[in-house]
Formats: structure tokens, sequence, C-alpha cells
């Protein structure tokens, strides 16, 4: 070979080897804190959630167009043929859908079985689990509480031990008995706790799954650097499942009907960049880093204009805007086991006097946020946009009510601790304010800083006591409201308030079960009574949320229910 072809073999693979990835069919996704856990037994925050559900797949999912919502299969074959009053449920389970592959399976394929889905059932109810998941079918599933028991720590009798109220008759069909009706279970059947889960990883692992997805999702787990980024790739074993068809009129009028029919998913990757800093989200989003972004705070002028549109700048810049209300909301939470804030009701109406709600929706949301006027949120059936609460910012009674706990003028009251969730500027300022306005009635308040999962922990092992709390709703029904402040579910359940009450707990097990009436919207209001007066909660405001994305994004639609939505949406191609 001549001097000439030797320069040119040199240059032609000089130039393939620095040719720069086609990244173009990637997704970039910006969470604001660490990822907490992969694991779908404990997967209970929106950081981790919007992960999760992208390679965990239930029997069950919201249709991504449909509102109100409505509940399709997804892994089932059909909805499930409900007998018994309501207590017995026969689900038909696809046939041929594999695993994402995983050295669990020894370099076989997988395939999804009844039985996966009772051993994810079993985790739940498992004590090493520590499931926050263990409060949907607690009491619930006959003889899954025997078996919580039974077994405790034993992992071989976790493995042999049977559920009365749990069969696999055949390797496609799942019987699930009730101990009673519970009319929330299809909502529970759609939620990435409930995600099959094989026996072999299950022992591979020894039930600790926190940093792996062996799912049957659209998206697989590729790299993980936990505290900076996460890479999903598609799932090359994925069934063919296709882009839903007609919706309602909303899902037409924003051109969500184009790819109708068309086999998802679409994206070849989804990049999750870890950025705390909302400034940080900001500057990567306009750099065209960040696909789609919820405005901070700081920047809501530079993209919304006084009348609520997009202001003209980022029009140019081919960005588009959805205004979106939310099922969230938030509030601050006392740990009613504290030998002071819990047992001092004074006290806690000092503290739901003295703080300006109205001025931290204003400073933290740019007026966005909805002030809250009852422990429901907008959105469920029950919910009254003519209740009041009986608290309001009055200083002068906020010092009434601290003499009355006490503690005239904050004399002799120890220093409260108020635990932040996350380390962003956004959170200390948040803590900063609360600090402030009580610090004017002479409470002093010492802010201990946490990143997301430390916050968690702190959580679930009830080392609280005062903090920011809010909640994102499973499934639009008060019940899961309500599930947040019975006995049964101190933490590590979601009561991490360990709030409670026998009247309030009696009036759970009966609204548990009532259809959506009169009779129940009764129950709520006598129920929110009892929490309004006891006072574990100081309601904040709703979220509503003003979302930007750019003009490459297609299908996107926000959801607080649905969080597998990555396999619907499209990228357009450079």
């Amino acid at each position: 070979m001549n001097l000439a072809k030797v320069l040119l073999l040199i240059f032609t693979i000089s130039l393939f080897s620095c040719k720069k990835k086609d990244d173009s069919n990637t997704l970039n996704v910006s969470i604001s804190g660490e990822i907490s856990t992969l694991d779908p037994a404990n997967s209970y925050d929106t950081i981790s959630a919007s992960i999760v559900y992208q390679g965990y797949e239930p029997l069950y999912e919201y249709h991504y167009l449909k509102r109100p919502y409505t509940i399709q299969p997804l892994l089932a074959e059909a909805m499930p043929i409900i007998e018994d009053n309501g207590r017995k449920y026969t689900i038909k389970i696809k046939k041929n859908i594999q695993y994402h592959d995983d050295p669990a399976f020894k370099g076989k394929a997988r395939f999804v079985k009844a039985e996966d889905f009772i051993n994810q059932i079993k985790r739940l109810a498992y004590l090493p689990t520590n499931s926050n998941g263990w409060w949907l079918f607690d009491q619930k599933i006959k003889g899954l509480n025997d078996f919580r028991n039974s077994v405790g720590r034993d992992f071989e009798k976790f493995k042999t031990t049977k559920i009365e109220g749990l069969k696999a008759i055949d390797d496609h069909t799942l019987v699930i008995e009730l101990n009673e009706s519970y009319p929330q279970m299809l909502y529970t059947l759609a939620m990435s706790f409930t995600s099959p889960m094989p026996i072999e990883a299950i022992e591979m692992y020894e039930n600790n799954l926190n940093d792996k997805i062996i799912g049957t999702g659209p998206f697989k787990l590729d790299s993980w650097t936990s505290s900076t980024k996460l890479r999903l790739i598609k799932n090359e074993n994925y069934r063919k499942a296709f882009y839903p068809g007609q919706g309602d009129r909303i899902a037409n009028s924003r051109n969500l009907l184009k790819d109708s029919g068309k086999v998802i998913p679409f994206i070849d990757k989804v990049e999750y960049n870890v950025y705390k800093e909302a400034q940080t989200r900001w500057l990567n989003f306009k750099a065209k880093k960040i696909d789609f972004l919820i405005i901070p705070k700081d920047n809501y002028s530079s993209a919304v204009d006084p009348n609520g549109n997009l202001t003209k700048e980022l029009q140019e810049e081919n960005i588009k805007l959805q205004i979106f209300p939310t099922l969230t909301y938030w509030w601050l939470s006392f740990n009613m086991q504290d030998p002071l804030l819990g047992k001092n009701l004074n006290l806690r109406k000092a503290i739901a006097h003295a703080i300006d709600v109205e001025r931290y929706i204003k400073v933290f949301t740019n007026n966005i946020g909805q002030k809250s006027n009852s422990i429901y949120p907008p959105g469920i059936p029950g919910y009254d946009p003519s209740a009041q609460l009986p608290y309001e910012y009055n200083l002068e009674k906020a010092r009434e009510f601290l003499k009355k706990a006490g503690y005239p003028n904050g004399k002799g009251l120890p220093t409260l601790t108020y635990d932040v969730r996350g380390v962003s500027a956004t959170n200390r300022q948040q803590a900063d304010f609360v600090k402030s306005e009580l610090g004017k009635i002479g409470i002093n308040v010492q802010v201990a800083l946490n990143n997301f999962p430390a916050f968690l922990e702190k959580a679930r092992q009830g080392k609280l006591q005062f903090w920011q709390d809010g909640w994102a709703l499973d499934y639009p029904d008060s019940e899961n409201v309500l599930q947040l402040l019975i006995s049964k579910n101190h933490a590590p359940g979601p009561n991490s308030t360990f709030y409670s009450n026998k009247e309030f707990d009696k009036l759970f097990n009966k609204l548990k079960v009532m259809p959506n009436g009169p009779e129940k919207i009764e129950v709520m209001k006598r129920m929110e009574e009892i929490i309004i007066h006891d006072l574990p909660w100081v309601m904040q405001y709703y979220s509503r949320n003003y979302i930007l994305y750019h003009d490459r994004l297609n299908n996107y639609r926000h959801s607080d229910l649905i969080y597998n939505n990555f396999k619907y949406l499209r990228l357009n191609q450079k």
C-alpha cells in the first residue's frame, strides 16, 4: 500500500472515530435531587417514580389522553372479573411479556407469570423490605397479614409460605381475594408497587433491588451515577404496543393524536441529570440541554408576560407553554409523638396563625399556587371550593395561642427543629421564611439541612419534628388523602406525623368501602373537622404547573397520575 493510500485510510478512520454520537433521539430530563431508590416496592416520591414507571409495568394504567382519568389494561389482558360483592378479582395476564435481560435469568429469556405478581405483593408485606407500599394491602387481602406476621424476616419462609387470598390458577391467571370490598383496588393495581417481580431476581439480589430495574417496560436501565445522572435505553424486547387513539377534545386541540396507532416507544434513550439548583435547570433548558421544565419561580417573569402568555423572546426560540392544574399540594407537618409539638395544641395553633401563607405563595410560586382551603385538593369527588380553614395569618392571635401554650412571647420554649426536603437554594429560602415568620412571635427555629433521600429516611424513622410535607395523589379519591393520617399507616408508612385518633380511624374504615356519593361526602366532612381540630397539618397551597418545552418534543401532556408517559413522547429528528 502506497503512502497516499495509508494517509487516506488514517484520515477515514479518524473521521469516523471522531464523529459525534447522534443523541437527537434522546430525551433530556432534569431532576431536582438525588434518586432515592429504583425498587418499585419503595419508590414513593416523584423523582424515583419518573424513572421506575418507565421500566416497570403493573397490571393496569391510566389512558394517556382521556379525562376524567380512565383505567385500562397494561400487563392484564382485560379488565378484571369482579365477584363476591367486590371481594374477588380474577385477572387474565398477557402472554409472552418478556423481562429485561438480567444475570438472574442466566442468559435465558424470562416471561411474566401470575406468580410474579404474588411475589411482589409478598415483598410489600415482608418486613425486611420495609415497603412504603404496605399500606395499600394492609388488612385487605385474605391471609396477607398472617403471612407478614408468621414469616417475619425469614427469607426461606417468604418463598414457601402461601397466602390464602393470592392464587396463580395458571401462569396467566391471577386471583385476588379480599377481606372486604375495596373500591380503590383497581387504582392500586395501576401503581408501580404492584409490578411483577421474578423470584430469581429476589433470590439473587437478596431482596435488595434499590439499584436495579428488572421490569417489562419500554425502557431499561443502562447506567446510574447516583448523585448526578441516570440513563435509560429502549428495551429491544418490548412487545408491540401502540400510541392511543381518540381520547377527548382536549387531546385533539393539542395535536396529541398525530401518532395514533403508531408503535411505541419512539425514543431511544432517556438521560436524567440531577440539577439541584433552579437556576442551573433554567440555564440548561435555555441551552436546549433539557427538553421540558416547570418554570422556576425566579424565572417566571422571563417566561410569562403579565397576561399569562409566553414571552415574545421564548416564542421566537420555538418554546411552548402548557399550564396544568395538579393533584399535588403542600402543608406544614408536626410530629404528633414529639413531646413538645405533638402534645401542645395551642403551640401548633400559634404556628398556624404566625405564618403568612399568602406571602409564601407569592414569594415561592409567583402566585401560581392556589391557597388551600381544605385538607382535600380540587379534582377529587367531594372537594368543596367554598370550604374555609379556621386559621389565618394573624400575629395577635398567634401570640395569644403561644401564651395559652405556656410560652408567653416564646419565653421558656425550646428551639424547634425544621427539616428541609433538599439542599437547593429554594429549600433553604423556604426554611428561612418559616424561621423568620415564627421569630416574630418569639419562637426560635433551627434549620436542619438534608438531601432528599436523607429527608425521606428521617421521615420513615420518625425523626422529624416540624417540616413541609406534600402529596401527589396516587389516584383521585379522598381515601388516598385520608390514609396519610390513619394510625395503622404510621411511618415507615405514609403517616409520617404519627397522628392517631380513634374516631378518625373508625370513620376511615367506613369511608374506604363507600362509593362516591352524598353519604361519603358527609363522612369526608366529619373527618376533615377532626383533622382541623387536632391540627397535625397546617395547610399551605395547591400546586399549579407552568411547564415549558422545546418545539422538538411532541405528544407532551403533564399529569400527576400518569408517570409512564415517556413511551408516548416523540422527538423531531435533526
